[in-house]
């Protein structure tokens, strides 16, 4: 599902990935651990493709996506990448469906196509009766599940998720847990978790230790 071969990137003196090869599995969920400045934050973004590496090649789903431009790019992650943040990232002035109707949008989906989708994602996650609230009069927890059903709005072959308990309390973080592996097995999806959370880290198929840029052996 993703090979890396050879991904290097600095940030001017700083290098931050040294030569990182890796393979995930479809269907496999990842947890990727580390030290602060282990370089995990920037590992998942050139993975997801919200960034590029100096040098290196990057496969998802058999698409070598180094060599494409940025707006091919960009319709690529749209339709195979989901993405799942520490806070959410919801638009404060939409309702939960609508938040969850937005990749579809950006994909050139009809409005009665993207509302089926996302009411059946929410319906999925228990929110079915928070469709029509804001991301102010959800819970934190509520919050984060709607941020999960837009990241598989598209129906993405990886969802890429950094730290996504991180903000919440230890109830909600165990339902998040769950959560993820309830939806590979009904779903199907790849996910890979950049987390300080030992718990979620000791649930996951595999655990990728970095440190100074490196995996580490055991990974």
């Amino acid at each position: 599902m993703i090979q890396l071969r050879g991904i290097t990137k600095s940030f001017g003196s700083l290098q931050v990935l040294r030569g990182i090869d890796l393979d995930i599995a479809r269907g496999e969920i990842v947890s990727i651990v580390g030290p602060s400045g282990a370089g995990k934050t920037t590992l998942l973004q050139i993975m997801g493709t919200l960034d590029r590496p100096d040098s290196g090649q990057t496969l998802i789903d058999g698409q070598d996506v180094s060599r494409l431009g940025e707006k091919r790019l960009a319709l690529f992650r749209n339709q195979h990448i989901g993405f799942v943040f520490q806070f959410h990232q919801l638009l404060p002035e939409f309702t939960a469906l609508e938040n969850v109707m937005i990749p579809a949008f950006i994909g050139g989906a009809g409005r009665r196509e993207a509302e089926q989708r996302a009411t059946e994602l929410l319906a999925f996650m228990g929110l079915q009766e928070r469709a029509t609230h804001k991301p102010n009069e959800l819970s934190g927890g509520e919050k984060q599940r709607v941020a999960v059903a837009r990241a598989l709005m598209n129906n993405p072959s990886v969802v890429m998720a950094d730290e996504p308990s991180g903000s919440l309390d230890s109830q909600n973080k165990e339902e998040l847990h769950r959560l993820f592996f309830d939806l590979r097995d009904r779903f199907g999806q790849t996910f890979v978790i950049v987390t300080h959370d030992e718990t979620l880290a000791g649930m996951t198929d595999r655990t990728i230790h970095m440190m100074d840029g490196m995996l580490m052996l055991n990974s």
